[in-house]
């Protein structure tokens, strides 16, 4: 029987309310289909800052790499200035834990409410590789004079031959397995910031030499946000850099039905990686039972299918269609019909039937 070492940090806010009905429908999945989970519970999030000072305390990311994966439920609390908790555990981690891909599936599923006219499931079925570890997030710059009428602020793009190269490989290689339209877009700014995308532009074309089945195209990010909107079929995979990749996620997570549905995964193919809901703590809703859990739900069927547990992660995924469009009112909080916690075992009893 196969096992595998999760750790599990529930974070802040409503994250504890959905990683609790993640795991529950993890260990149905276990039962169901013959392998082991072994979960190690972290307490890292605002309310142990708050207690102790410390975000991660000395150690943790040292703990962290004896595990096959992490499952994140939320970081963000009310009562921690914005900022402190998503650089010191999120980026903190993706970056010590060289998690270089952020894997973003951007699915719409049957009976889910698009705000894209004419749209269906058979339009909204693409998946964005995201840059993870370079770009204007590792922090490189500085400001001079600051609070002055003379300010200067500088934000450095750091992009390496390394980075671009490995990030663009793995969506080649994505886009063959996942082998729909095998079409891979390249999504840029080459007009404007010309020194980074030219980097971007070569390498892709260069690698792209040894894909000969796959399609290749270009579009500038603003073109790419209008084509996501106007026709999102187009697509099949979209790869692109750290900042351009966090915004086109946020706009696919809108037309696949909102952040109660939406699922990524930080990925080191070499080590560990790390799965989550993409949506905030929403504190407002902390301790009512009325959060959306799919989400979370879904970020576990993400982590079961890089663990290789496929079957698994298809069963799960396919309980969630069913849910979403047999039982469910809507996505949003409070408005699904259903409790956070009915919905996760109206998932589990559809997984184990």
């Amino acid at each position: 029987m196969n096992t595998h070492k999760i750790a599990v940090i529930s974070g802040d806010g409503t994250g504890p309310e959905v990683i609790t009905e993640g795991v529950k429908v993890l260990e149905a999945a276990s039962d169901r289909f013959g392998f082991k989970l072994d979960f190690t519970w972290y307490d890292y999030g605002g309310e142990r800052y708050l207690r102790t000072g410390e975000v991660l305390p000395e150690g943790a990311v040292e703990d962290l790499k004896q595990y096959k994966a992490i499952y994140l439920g939320a970081i963000g609390h009310p009562d921690v200035k914005p900022g402190i908790l998503e650089k010191g555990i999120l980026l903190a981690l993706r970056f010590a834990l060289d998690q270089y891909i952020n894997l973003r599936p951007v699915i719409l599923y049957p009976g889910v409410d698009t705000p894209l006219k004419d749209k269906g499931p058979e339009d909204i079925d693409f998946v964005v590789v995201r840059e993870n570890t370079e770009g204007l997030y590792v922090g490189a710059g500085g400001a001079l004079k600051k609070g002055t009428p003379d300010e200067v602020a500088v934000q450095e793009s750091i992009n390496t031959r390394k980075g671009v190269e490995r990030c663009i490989r793995f969506a080649f290689e994505y886009c063959k397995r996942r082998n729909q339209k095998k079409k891979l877009t390249f999504c840029g700014k080459t007009n404007v910031l010309t020194y980074a995308f030219d980097l971007w532009e070569r390498t892709f074309y260069d690698v792209a030499r040894e894909y000969p089945d796959i399609t290749t195209d270009y579009a500038h990010v603003d073109a790419t946000c209008m084509w996501m909107v106007k026709n999102p079929e187009w697509f099949d995979v979209i790869v692109t850099d750290n900042m351009f990749g966090d915004i086109i996620t946020d706009l696919g997570a809108m037309i696949q039905g909102g952040m109660g549905i939406a699922a990524g995964g930080n990925l080191n193919p070499e080590g560990v990686s790390m799965f989550e809901p993409i949506g905030g703590s929403a504190p407002k809703y902390t301790g009512k039972n009325v959060i959306n859990p799919l989400a979370a739900i879904c970020a576990g069927q993400m982590m079961l299918d890089y663990l290789g547990e496929i079957e698994a992660a298809k069963a799960i995924e396919e309980a969630v269609k069913k849910v979403v469009s047999q039982d469910m009112k809507s996505l949003s909080a409070g408005r699904m019909g259903y409790s956070t916690t009915e919905v996760g075992d109206l998932v589990m009893k559809n997984l184990v039937i």
